[in-house]
């Protein structure tokens, strides 16, 4: 392929093309199945979370009829703390056709009471998923035996 330079930077005449696809990776995936409210989702999405010692956010992609179809780990962080960004949660759901999403993460501490950090978040990924339109339904955090959900507490950011 023939190059130019421009300010000594070389540069290619032609634009690469490239295939988005996604890759079925093995290990565990929740269960397929109609996620009706938090208890269902949490119930179905915990099992992702056996026996882990740092935080991890994932995101459970959801048809139109609120049935999951896909779960991507979209950040694993340390003890108190996981980055994550809008473009990384919604990347697998729109590569999935996803209708909607439901945003899960844990707190190894077993507290799942949502930090400042947690509540921006959500706030920004709702705002993400109304441009996009793909909706959040909830944004879940799993503590020991216990959960937060804020559609269920009327999304109180």
């Amino acid at each position: 392929m023939a190059k130019q330079s421009v300010n000594r930077l070389p540069v290619p005449q032609f634009i690469p093309r490239y295939r988005v696809t996604l890759v079925v990776e093995g290990g565990h995936t929740a269960p397929y199945g109609v996620l009706r409210d938090s208890a269902a989702a949490a119930a179905a999405l915990r099992p992702c979370f056996d026996g882990l010692d740092r935080e991890q956010f994932l995101v459970c992609c959801l048809d139109a009829k609120n049935a999951s179809i896909g779960v991507n780990i979209v950040s694993i962080g340390s003890l108190t703390l996981s980055i994550v960004h809008p473009r990384e949660v919604f990347k697998p759901a729109i590569l999935l056709n996803a209708c909607a999403i439901i945003a899960v993460h844990n707190h190894p501490s077993g507290d799942p009471t949502p930090s400042p950090e947690d509540r921006t978040l959500t706030t920004r990924l709702r705002e993400a998923g109304d441009l996009l339109g793909i909706r959040l339904l909830d944004h879940l955090i799993l503590g020991d035996d216990r959960l937060y959900s804020f559609a269920d507490q009327g999304w109180p950011l």
